[in-house]
């Protein structure tokens, strides 16, 4: 399987996933065109993506779903309720490539997926487990809290896309509004950094993983201060890094971290 974070930060999301043969992205936030020049970066080409699959309807996440679908006859996949409020912000599609997912699971010629809830503050928002050949990617960013369903799912996983939003202390003495900040601590929020570190945690077995750390606040967080508590936390719990864990940063600006497994 390939693995690549295209963006991952507050201001857009994109993951590309590929299978031996089976292409998709999970959210498609930033512009079309945008999202175009990352996937040629990586010599990949949007006429081959056979679906988008979506998180939940925030701009971030969707942006540019809507133009790929119309421009490149691509399925956009997601729940009824996401599809509902995520609708009339994408324009037009086509009939035939509005796919609801309906049972949490779906097959794609040799890829699975499966949908699991997350907690944040949007309609129905999903995590999506990928998996093809016993291999294994999940993406889980927007994370109100860690929750035993997501641990579940991340504990077998090779490669995880895993939030790191936001310093606690940056957040609460940083610019945002009361309101704004009491909604990212809660826990249909973001999961801090320390959140983060603690989250792996619990989903360290005998599988050796590699974690991209992802979703950064571009106001509350740095890549630097991301990474450090993380590995400090692990390293405080006697994680062997080299053994049984890989910690890498995800660009909020371009692909990163691409990895074949």
């Amino acid at each position: 399987m390939i693995f690549c974070p295209l963006f991952s930060g507050s201001s857009g999301n994109s993951t590309f996933v590929a299978s031996n043969n089976t292409k998709i992205l999970v959210d498609a936030g930033l512009a079309g065109k945008t999202i175009e020049k990352a996937l040629s970066s990586i010599h990949q080409s949007p006429d081959d993506i056979d679906a988008i699959f979506i998180t939940h309807e925030h701009i971030d996440h969707i942006k540019g779903a809507g133009v790929l679908s119309r421009k490149y006859d691509i399925p956009i996949y997601t729940n009824e309720l996401t599809w509902k409020a995520m609708s009339k912000n994408i324009g037009k599609i086509k009939d035939h490539n509005i796919k609801i997912i309906s049972n949490n699971y779906i097959n794609i010629k040799d890829m699975d997926i499966i949908s699991y809830k997350i907690s944040h503050d949007a309609a129905a928002p999903r995590g999506y487990e990928i998996c093809s050949r016993n291999k294994c990617a999940c993406i889980a960013t927007d994370l109100g809290f860690f929750s035993e369903e997501v641990k579940k799912i991340l504990h077998n996983a090779n490669v995880i896309l895993l939030e790191s939003n936001h310093d606690v202390e940056m957040l609460k003495f940083g610019p945002y509004p009361y309101t704004l900040k009491r909604r990212i601590l809660s826990k249909i929020g973001h999961l801090s950094n320390d959140d983060c570190g603690k989250a792996i945690l619990n989903i360290i077995n005998n599988k050796f993983k590699k974690i991209i750390l992802g979703h950064l606040s571009k106001t509350n967080n740095y890549p630097e201060l991301a990474y450090q508590t993380v590995v400090n936390i692990l390293n405080d719990n006697k994680v062997n890094l080299n053994k049984d864990i890989n910690i890498s940063m995800a660009n909020r600006n371009m692909p990163s971290n691409y990895t074949e497994f």
